[in-house]
């Protein structure tokens, strides 16, 4: 068994931008005199800034436990995803950069009508995307190539079902 979360030091940013975004919205609102369009659009950008440090706060509260049985996640909701019934793994990398240098991962992990998505600045992320394919290759879960290829950036091999051999997943093209 193993339990993961969000660390503050990796929400720190997240936090950051969505003050950035919800403070200078909110005073102009709150002190300057605005018209009806500038009061729209100020009060659209002051939600969709409180929104998302509402969902950075979710994300940081959620503690995940992975165990031989299932993938439970709790915080403001609760989701279990059992191992013999996963259906899906998707492991999708985000660049910020152009040169795909700097970015981060994103594993989506789909269980009929339960989907949990865990981004890479949880502790131990390596080792929940190890638990995952260790699931997905008991099912005999096909993987995209895009997984395939982010699998192999992170060193971790798939076992198809019935192979004789051992394949380093994502041989890119």
């Amino acid at each position: 068994m193993s339990r993961h979360a969000y660390p503050a030091s990796a929400m720190v940013g997240d936090y950051a931008r969505a003050a950035a975004g919800l403070v200078p919205a909110a005073v102009i609102l709150a002190i300057e005199p605005v018209g009806l369009v500038a009061g729209a659009v100020l009060s659209g950008l002051a939600a969709l800034f409180a929104l998302f440090g509402l969902r950075t706060a979710v994300r940081h509260g959620t503690q995940i436990q992975a165990t031989e049985e299932a993938l439970h996640a709790s915080g403001l909701s609760h989701i279990s995803i059992s191992w013999d019934e996963l259906d899906r793994l998707k492991l999708v990398y985000y660049s910020t950069r152009r040169d795909r240098r700097d970015g981060w991962m994103q594993l989506e992990l789909r269980a009929g009508s339960a989907r949990l998505r865990v981004d890479s600045r949880i502790e131990g992320f390596a080792d929940l995307v190890r638990s995952s394919v260790r699931a997905a290759e008991l099912r005999g879960l096909r993987l995209s190539e895009a997984t395939s290829i982010n699998l192999q950036a992170l060193g971790i091999r798939f076992h198809t079902r019935g192979s004789t051999s051992a394949k380093t997943v994502g041989e890119a093209v």
